[in-house]
């Protein structure tokens, strides 16, 4: 029987797991105190998801983003990139599977100032051995992506706060990482704006491009496609935006913790 091809693109997508935690710990020694970071979560990312991680100040998120972006490990569990167990090891395996998997995004954009739009693009390659005509060329394919196609030669002190995000989006996507990981990425503009990168993720996951976005801020939240609450480093809920049920869910959520600190 012929298989409807837009059910076997939904089918691949249910299945590949391509970031999973398992029942992962991570505990910190304050004194003579242990603080319980994160304690027993377990949670899968699938290739062409939207997800965002929610939760008040202390519930573990800034954890959870170390964890995800492979800057510390845990203390217990595994955390699993590509199918591969990850969580011991040494720190030269680690920066370099930030360099090819994970595509990071941050709040300040973390642009270097002397360098052009272009430049900036192609350092994510340049670490990894990879600058030349091809790099070139991937980058400017990249800034016309996110609409920056006739500002390549400007520097990032030239642009908008908006405008270097989108240069910071398209340098975390040259190594076509298996996911974007978005810190706060909108908390350094103006609604406006926000609304316009917000647009740009959607965009971006619509091509099957993989976004975990950590925020405080429930407008943010709802427009992924799933939202993973976490509550005194555990698990608290995961609710399914795309439902009607569980945008109400997402919503009373959010309206319960008042936005996440």
């Amino acid at each position: 029987m012929a298989v409807d091809p837009a059910s076997a693109a939904s089918l691949t997508r249910d299945t590949e797991v391509i970031a999973e935690f398992v029942d992962v710990h991570r505990h910190y020694r304050m004194g003579d105190n242990i603080v319980r970071a994160l304690n027993g979560v377990s949670m899968q990312v699938r290739r062409g998801d939207y997800l965002a991680i929610m939760g008040r100040s202390g519930s573990g998120k800034s954890t959870m983003l170390n964890l995800l972006g492979c800057l510390d490990r845990p203390t217990s569990g595994e955390y699993r990139v590509g199918g591969r167990d990850i969580s011991r090891l040494d720190d030269d395996a680690l920066s370099d599977v930030r360099g090819r998997e994970i595509g990071f995004i941050f709040q300040s954009f973390n642009l270097i100032p002397q360098l052009t739009v272009l430049e900036n693009l192609e350092v994510p390659l340049f670490y990894q051995g990879g600058v030349g005509p091809e790099s070139r060329k991937k980058a400017e394919y990249l800034a016309d992506r996110v609409g920056l196609g006739q500002r390549l030669e400007h520097k990032p002190l030239e642009l908008s706060g908006g405008q270097q995000q989108r240069v910071a989006i398209a340098r975390a996507l040259m190594n076509d990482p298996l996911f974007l990981l978005a810190d706060e990425a909108t908390g350094n503009l103006d609604s406006n704006t926000e609304q316009e990168i917000l647009a740009l993720f959607d965009d971006l996951q619509k091509d099957g491009v993989t976004i975990v976005i950590v925020t405080h801020n429930p407008a943010v939240a709802l427009r992924a496609e799933r939202t993973l609450w976490l509550k005194d480093g555990q698990v608290e809920r995961l609710d399914d935006n795309r439902s009607e049920a569980g945008r109400a869910a997402a919503e009373a959520a959010a309206r319960s913790h008042g936005g996440a600190q």
